[in-house]
């Protein structure tokens, strides 16, 4: 594999160019790995959760995969007082899929309006035969 087999997805967000980073970053192998996603606009730990794997999702789709092929999350979190809220919209979203994830507890965020960030991989083995192809 090469670096030129890697694809890089950008989604405009105002850290990007900043830090220098990728939204997502799909391997030939059929492996993506998606980028801390955060969202600050959102009110509480469940409505942010939920829209931080929204972004994520809309990354998958470019890359052509959906929430059923994500095999990793990881949930940070500022307040151990969001555990429920934040696992209650995982289970909504992945309790069909089930992928191993972590919960973990943060000193903060860049924003702290940010209560949770995500980071999320997925896989699906056909995305590198389609490509390809």
């Amino acid at each position: 594999m090469s670096t030129s087999d890697v694809r890089r997805i950008s989604s405009g967000g105002p850290y990007e160019d900043v830090i220098g980073y990728s939204r997502a970053v799909a391997l030939p192998n059929g492996l993506v790995l998606v980028s801390g996603c955060t969202s600050a606009d959102a009110s509480g730990p469940y409505d942010q959760t939920v829209k931080a794997f929204e972004v994520a999702f809309k990354a998958l789709a470019e890359a052509g995969l959906g929430p059923e092929h994500v095999v990793r999350t990881r949930m940070y979190l500022t307040h151990a007082r969001d555990v429920d809220e934040v696992g209650r919209a995982h289970k909504t979203l992945f309790d069909a899929v089930r992928p191993a994830a972590s919960m973990i507890i943060v000193s903060g965020f860049v924003d702290p309006n940010m209560v949770v960030e995500v980071e999320v991989e997925a896989f699906k083995a056909e995305a590198f035969e389609e490509a390809a192809g």
